[in-house]
Order: structure tokens, then C-alpha cells, then sequence
């Protein structure tokens, strides 16, 4: 009929998820609340078991629930690939060789005693199998790389120690699933020998992405950087995690693995924070429809006839985990409270849950009806995930008293940041470490990074003016930020942005001229300094002592001009007030 509208189910199943990220974010950013319990409560409301299962009834819910989540499982699939790339992103190779005895150590212990304790206790008190037991003991013993990361990102003690255990158990996905493709009763003799295959295999890919990763990376994005065009370096961005990710692929390794690795390929270059900007929109909305495929495979008609067995369950298995992690990390040494809201976060299951599940499924080691219900029991634990942080936290505060210690121990988090990297912002750094205050330059000029770089110059390669590069920087705790670059129109909207977003920020810019001084200062630099005026102080002050007059009365007089100097930007640029040198000191001794 002329005029009904059509639409493919994949059209309409991209439609509903854009809307629910248009609805979701938001509104629960609105009432400070993590978005992540709304796409799963999204995914619960449009899914197969709730407003998808009225569809015959109502033919136009059609056109918001979602009937299919099978669907959807390649793009959430992609979303924990780019979370995985953006992982690599905030670690470096260094940092991850510190890591080794926490990933290795703390990383297995926790897997490894999880694991085969909730095995024994299943073959014991479910008369499970063992092959059975096993699978679904080590499938729970996994915590969720997709919801615990962004909570607890990677620089707080909290997070390097989910960090660490979180990456021995994406390491450790291959060789469980074929462990259990092993263990099945109709499984072929070449069981073991795919699992060395596989492995002498991926190491061969992986040894070939590490060395051409870092001859090919830095090339790359260099020229994609001097284009200028955003449009390349997301480009550039995607063609290496997909790359990576299809090679480790093919090997029979996990796409994620490749992922991380490029990731970390990329973290050793300059251009890793612009990297990091350019694909979060991305991730996140990736993550989200990961969620909403969670929220889907919640059965709420299931739930309410087993409430029971689904809450002791749900609750016996965040117990055991949160207190043997706790328990762990006190024994490596962890603060008390860093141990308990650790243990406390990572007590959930994970997504790889349900990829482990699947598998032992499909190997006959665990039966369909087993496996539903711990179905539900995992896509519950995803849900509470953020509820669990919180809960954490809380009794991280009792535990010791005070509110367990964040952000980043990196003392260099609290720095300086000039933007330029030119000659004038060069100076600014040689007075900056003239006087051992800790700074970071950057500048979207691929050719000007390199150089400091090779000068020996705490440099990085980003766009200032373009979304939270400078956030990523720690603008928030930033002594300064110093503009130093000689772009008076941008100069001046980066200071505008600068001062609406942190009011009492110390902002000290380079100007042009008095007329453009007086416009930094309108848009609420704390210190404009025009170069026409100071080089014609440094002229007057070197002839006025090289004549015989005293330094003193020279300095003086050059303090009793910059004064009049102000007076004047008050008079001509209709100030309402008189410039200020400074605004609140916002430094701790």
C-alpha cells in the first residue's frame, strides 16, 4: 500500500538501539547514574522476553523492540574489540612488562582458584559431570573486562589490580574454550594438538604485528596527522584494530587479543591520545549495544518462577568471588580497602561467561537447561555491576576510615600543560624544568612533536581545541595551562571553552598585540602577554642597565609600565575590571 512504511530488520533494529542511546545517555547522565544499567534495562524492555514478545499482538512494536538478538551479537561482539584496542591505548609495553607479576600472578591465582573451587563444589552439590563442572566453574570464575574497566579505568590501584586480573583471564579465553572442545564426549583426537597449533600460530602473528606495528604505526599516523582531517585518522584508527583483530582471528586466537595489541602498538606513539578522542564515541556506543544484547537474554518470566535458586545462586557466587579476590590482594600486599572494593567489583560474572557457556554447550559437557539458568544468573551479575562498585566504595570508606585513594600515583598526572610546541612553547618548557615543575606539551603538528620529542621534550601529538584532549591531560588538576601558539582566533576560543568549563584555571596566553591581549582577556585569560610590549621591555631594560642605570630602578620602572600597560587594556578594551596576573592558586604545597 502506497505510503506504509517498510523497514529491513537490520534498519530497524539500528534505529532502536541510536534511540535508546539518545534516551539513555542522557537521562541517566542527567541523575548521575552509570548508563550502563540503562541499555541493559533498554535491552530487557525491547527484547525477545519483553515488548518483542508482543509484536504478533501489536504489529507497530515492530518498529521499536528488537525480536532478534542474534542479530546484534557481531556488534556487540566489536564493541569489546574496541574496548579491548582502547585498553591498549591507556597501557604501553613498559607498563604492562611492570605489570607481569600482577597479571601472571595475582591474574592466575584468582582464575585458577575461583575456578576449580566453584568446579569442585558443583560436581559435589549438583552431581555435575566433571568436564561439566569444570566449564561452568571456570565460565563464572571470569569478571566482565566490558563493565568493570570503565568503572574503575586503569590508573588507580583499584583498577591496575582489576586491570591485571582481567587481562589473564582474556588471555586465558582460547584455552579454555578448546580445553573444553577437548574434554567433550564426541571430540576427536586432535583435540590437544589444535590447542598447539593454535598457539605456536598466534605467537608467529603476534611476534609479526609487534614488529611491523612499530615501523608501519608511527608512518601511518604521521601522515594522516599532517592532512589535518579527522576523517583519515579514524580511518587510519580502524584499519589497524580491524586488521589486527581479523589476523589473530584467523589463527583461531581471539579477536581481542589483536585488538589489545594494537592498542598498545599505537599507546608508544605520539598520537595515541588523538587515537583515544577519535574512537570513545565509538566504543561507547559499541558497549551499549553489547548491553542492550545482555539486558535482551534477561527472561523476567523465568526469573519470577525460580527467584529462589537465581538469588541464592547469584549471591553464592558474588560472595565466594569478592572474598577470595579480597583475600589475594591482602596477601600481595593491597591496602585493605583497595582489596575489599576490588574483590567487591570483580564478584560478578562476565560476558565471557556466556561465550564459555555457549561453547560447553555446544561441546555436550553441560545441558541447555544448566545452562539457561546460569544464563540468567550472569546477565543478572552484569546488571548489579555498577551497583556492586558503589557497594564497594562504601565499604572501602569504612574499611580504612577515609575514601579509598584515586585517580593516578603518576606524579607527572599533575602537570603543566602548554599547548604549542613551537619555539616559544619550547621556552616555556626549558623554564619548566630550569625549575623542576613537571609540564606536558602538545601540539597537533606531527613534524614539531617529533622534533621535541627527539630534543628530549615531554611532548604529544593532539588537537587542543578538539573535544576532552586536554580532560585526557588532567586539565582538571593542571597547575597552568600555557597557550603558546600563535593562532589568535583558536587561541582565543580554547580560553573561552577553558573558562566556562574551570573557573578558577590559571590560563596564561600568548597575544599578538594589545588588541588581542584585551581579547584574551575578555574571553578570561588570566595572564595575556602581548610580544610587541615584552620585547620592547627586554630591549629597554638591556640599554637601560648596559648605560650605567641600576637594576633595581630599571626592574621597577618595567613592573610601573606593565601596570600602566593593564590600565590601558582596562581603558581601551572596555574591561570592567583590571586585568588580573592570577587567578585563585589552586596549587597544594
Amino acid at each position: 500500500m502506497a505510503g506504509e512504511l517498510t523497514l529491513s530488520p537490520f534498519l530497524s533494529d539500528a534505529l532502536v538501539i541510536l534511540g535508546a542511546a539518545g534516551i539513555v545517555i542522557p537521562v541517566f547522565a542527567r541523575f548521575r547514574i552509570t548508563p550502563i544499567i540503562g541499555f541493559i534495562l533498554i535491552g530487557v524492555l525491547v527484547g525477545p522476553f519483553g515488548l518483542g514478545s508482543l509484536v504478533e499482538r501489536i504489529p507497530w512494536l515492530y518498529y521499536v523492540t528488537i525480536s532478534d538478538p542474534e542479530r546484534l551479537t557481531p556488534f556487540a561482539d566489536f564493541g569489546i574489540v574496541l574496548l579491548l584496542f582502547a585498553i591498549g591505548l591507556e597501557l604501553s609495553f613498559n607498563r604492562l612488562w611492570e605489570m607481569r607479576k600482577l597479571v601472571f600472578g595475582l591474574g592466575a591465582l584468582e582464575l585458577l582458584i575461583i575456578g576449580s573451587s566453584l568446579a569442585v563444589f558443583l560436581g559435589l552439590a549438583g552431581s555435575m559431570s566433571p568436564a561439566g563442572a569444570l566449564a561452568l566453574g571456570f565460565a563464572l570464575a571470569f569478571s566482565s573486562t566490558a563493565i568493570v574497566l570503565p568503572i574503575s579505568g586503569t590508573r588507580t590501584p583499584v583498577g591496575r589490580a582489576a586491570l591485571s586480573m582481567l587481562l589473564f583471564e582474556d588471555i586465558m579465553i582460547v584455552p579454555i574454550i578448546f580445553i573444553l572442545g577437548a574434554l567433550a564426549p564426541n571430540a576427536s583426537d586432535d583435540g590437544w594438538g589444535g590447542i598447539i597449533e593454535t598457539l605456536w600460530q598466534g605467537g608467529l602473528v603476534i611476534a609479526v604485528l609487534l614488529i611491523v606495528g612499530r615501523f608501519a604505526l608511527p608512518r601511518l599516523f604521521a601522515q594522516a596527522a599532517r592532512t589535518k582531517n579527522p576523517e583519515l585518522f579514524l580511518a587510519a584508527s580502524l584499519l589497524v584494530v580491524i586488521g589486527a583483530s581479523l589476523a589473530t582471528a584467523l589463527v583461531g586466537l581471539s579477536p581481542i587479543v589483536g585488538a589489545l595489541i594494537a592498542g598498545l602498538l599505537i599507546a608508544e606513539t605520539e598520537y595515541h591520545t588523538e587515537v583515544e578522542q577519535i574512537m570513545e564515541p565509538f566504543k561507547g556506543l559499541a558497549l551499549g549495544v553489547f548491553l542492550i544484547t545482555v539486558g535482551m537474554s534477561i527472561n523476567l518470566f523465568d526469573i519470577g518462577a525460580h527467584i529462589g535458586e537465581i538469588a541464592l545462586a547469584v549471591v553464592g557466587v558474588l560472595v565466594f568471588k569478592a572474598a577470595v579476590t579480597g583475600v589475594l590482594l591482602r596477601l600481595m600486599g593491597a591496602r585493605r580497602s583497595t582489596a575489599a572494593e576490588t574483590g567487591v567489583l570483580m564478584a560478578s560474572p562476565s560476558e565471557t561467561t556466556l561465550i564459555v557457556l555457549a561453547a560447553a554447550t555446544s561441546a555436550l559437557v553441560i545441558d541447555m537447561e544448566t545452562a539457561r539458568f546460569w544464563q540468567t544468573v550472569t546477565a543478572i551479575g552484569l546488571t548489579i555491576t555498577p551497583l556492586l562498585a558503589k557497594l564497594g566504595a562504601m565499604i572501602a570508606r569504612r574499611v580504612d576510615g577515609v575514601a579509598a585513594i584515586g585517580g593516578t600515583d603518576d606524579s607527572d598526572d599533575v602537570r603543566t600543560i602548554i599547548v604549542g610546541g613551537g619555539r616559544v612553547g619550547r621556552l616555556v618548557a626549558d623554564m619548566m624544568q630550569t625549575h623542576g615543575k613537571p609540564y606536558v606539551m602538545i601540539d597537533s603538528n606531527p613534524d614539531l612533536i617529533a622534533d621535541a620529542k627527539r630534543d628530549g621534550y615531554r611532548a604529544i601529538f593532539g588537537d587542543a581545541a578538539r573535544g576532552d584532549t586536554l580532560a585526557r591531560l588532567g586539565v582538571e588538576v593542571a597547575p597552568a595551562v600555557v597557550l603558546t601558539m600563535d593562532e589568535p582566533v583558536l587561541a582565543q576560543r580554547l580560553v573561552t571553552k577553558l573558562r566556562q568549563t574551570y573557573p578558577d584555571l590559571l590560563i596564561v596566553a600568548r597575544a599578538r598585540d594589545t588588541d588581542h591581549a584585551a581579547a584574551m582577556y575578555r574571553a578570561g585569560a588570566s595572564h595575556a602577554v602581548p610580544e610587541t610590549l615584552e620585547s620592547s621591555l627586554q630591549l629597554s631594560e638591556a640599554v637601560l642597565v648596559d648605560i650605567g642605570v641600576a637594576m633595581g630602578p630599571v626592574i621597577a620602572s618595567i613592573h610601573a609600565k606593565r601596570d600602566e600597560f593593564r590600565e590601558q587594556l582596562e581603558r581601551d578594551g572596555g574591561l570592567s575590571e583590571k586585568p588580573k596576573l592570577r587567578t585563585s592558586n589552586r596549587v597544594q604545597a
